[in-house]
């Protein structure tokens, strides 16, 4: 199918065609029709398959009516919320209703944190048709009265799923009962959760549900490998990767802000020219981070899940998880940023002992096994020996410092002559039993103390003194344990 067939007007099939493109994407065939007819829609496609296009395309479709070159604001109310929850993305989604509504008269503006709000004032003031908006900083204008919802036609939530993730459901919700009744709702995201599904029962009425790939499932051209690795050697087996696959743009993802920091700034000091990207950068840090990572200028951007989500490099090979994410649909996301529009793509995953939880989790997801590469002078240490290894080792040491109980050492001697593997399950057995069986005894209580030398006139002395005193006979001939023994009197002079 080509584009001329899914109803868009001349303008943007003008638009179309200036970016290069005659066929649509699966995601863009089957959503693109269905939202010009004004159907509500619940869209899934995993990242880089054209799921921005597909809702931007046809909401300009529909706006085209409302086009006009007035220079009066109140002739351009807001008639489109997209709704994103990160500020890379409301950038990038910004940027494709730009390239596609550029031969339409619809004004257009994108708002969100970390930037001075006065631009942002001025622009939703001179009029607009469509805003490309993130919670946070919609409801600050919301609250100073700088823009209305009132004539919004056509709500889209993007990137619902890590909406959800960032805690903005109380936002969403305040923001929705701000909007008209009647509306047209889309909602789309890389991965539909249960919980996400129950969100869109109460958002969108009627949808069509859009799922051109298995839920949670990546895209056939990565090739995904995990590099078995203790955590102390992270840092040096990425280096180790970075030069020896002469890798020249990589994405590399962190848990946390702190350890992407760490990571580049680890990085810049072994040579490696890199940057990080996270929530608590300013917008122009993170803009000129991404600006030298898009031109080449610096081989390595670090990330984390939620700065990245947005982010839009054409022809990435590789993205490389330094640490895996503890939510296993971030994997998802996180591998999403290559084998985009085509082409071939690298998922590498440093997973130390402590992640192999996490990887099955992430495993499960995927639906697939993740293959397993160890990296030559990289090998994980035993630091969790086997059961049977362990009681084989603890043999082998009491057979050298003789310290074996009497019982097994006659066995030993009998049966020397006995197959050695066999043999040796008998005594690690036989071992385990008897060290389950012995006791610590103190002899402070089991042994009786037993006089030496120049004392033993004071222990009778003081058994006499026990006698004096009525204590019977029988017991005072006891040897006594050291612990009830009165101390040595001095020498009489």
């Amino acid at each position: 199918m080509l584009f001329e067939q899914l109803g868009l007007s001349t303008d943007l099939m003008r638009a179309i065609y200036d970016q290069g493109y005659t066929k649509p994407t699966p995601i863009q065939e089957q959503a693109i029709p269905i939202i010009i007819d004004g159907n509500d829609v619940m869209g899934g496609a995993q990242t880089g398959t054209g799921k921005t296009a597909s809702f931007t395309l046809p909401m300009l479709r529909r706006l085209e009516i409302y086009a006009n070159t007035s220079m009066s604001p109140a002739k351009h109310p807001i008639r489109a919320l997209i709704l994103v929850p990160t500020r890379e993305l409301a950038v990038q989604v910004h940027e494709s209703v730009k390239t596609y509504g550029k031969y339409l008269p619809l004004r257009s503006t994108v708002i969100y944190g970390g930037v001075n709000v006065d631009a942002q004032v001025n622009a939703v003031r001179s009029g607009i048709e469509i805003l490309v908006a993130t919670p946070g900083r919609l409801l600050d204008h919301l609250q100073q009265k700088t823009l209305g919802l009132s004539k919004i036609e056509i709500f889209i939530l993007d990137e619902a799923d890590r909406m959800l993730d960032m805690g903005f459901m109380p936002d969403i919700k305040q923001i929705i009962q701000l909007l008209p009744e009647k509306r047209q709702n889309l909602m789309f995201s890389a991965t539909f959760s249960e919980e996400i599904k129950k969100l869109a029962s109460k958002i969108l009425k009627n949808p069509v549900l859009i799922e051109v790939a298995k839920q949670n499932s990546v895209s056939e051209l990565i090739t995904h490998v995990v590099h078995p690795v203790d955590t102390t050697r992270k840092q040096e087996l990425l280096i180790s990767l970075i030069k020896q696959k002469k890798l020249h743009q990589v994405l590399v993802f962190t848990r946390t802000k702190q350890g992407a920091d760490h990571l580049a700034k680890w990085l810049n000091h072994s040579g490696i020219s890199s940057a990080a990207i996270h929530g608590d950068r300013n917008q122009l840090q993170r803009t000129q981070a991404l600006a030298n990572f898009k031109q080449s200028l610096i081989p390595v951007l670090v990330a984390t899940d939620v700065a990245a989500r947005g982010l839009d490099i054409e022809e990435l090979t590789h993205v490389i998880n330094f640490e895996l994410p503890n939510n296993p649909e971030d994997y998802v996301h996180r591998i999403g940023r290559t084998g985009r529009a085509g082409t071939k793509g690298f998922a590498i995953s440093l997973v130390s002992q402590e992640e192999k939880k996490l990887l099955i989790d992430i495993e499960r997801v995927l639906g697939i096994k993740v293959r397993i590469e160890q990296i030559e002078g990289f090998e994980l240490r035993n630091k969790n020996q086997s059961l049977s290894d362990n009681a084989t080792s603890i043999l082998d040491s009491k057979l050298k410092s003789n310290t074996l109980p009497q019982q097994i050492k006659k066995e030993l001697f009998v049966k020397n002559n006995s197959t050695a593997d066999h043999f040796k399950k008998e005594m690690i057995s036989k071992l385990r039993n008897t060290r389950r069986s012995e006791k610590i005894v103190d002899p402070l209580f089991s042994q009786p103390y037993v006089s030496t030398g120049s004392d033993v006139k004071n222990v009778k002395d003081d058994s006499n003194v026990l006698n004096k005193k009525g204590i019977h006979k029988k017991h005072s001939n006891r040897p006594l344990p050291a612990l009830f023994i009165s101390p040595v009197i001095g020498k009489q002079k």
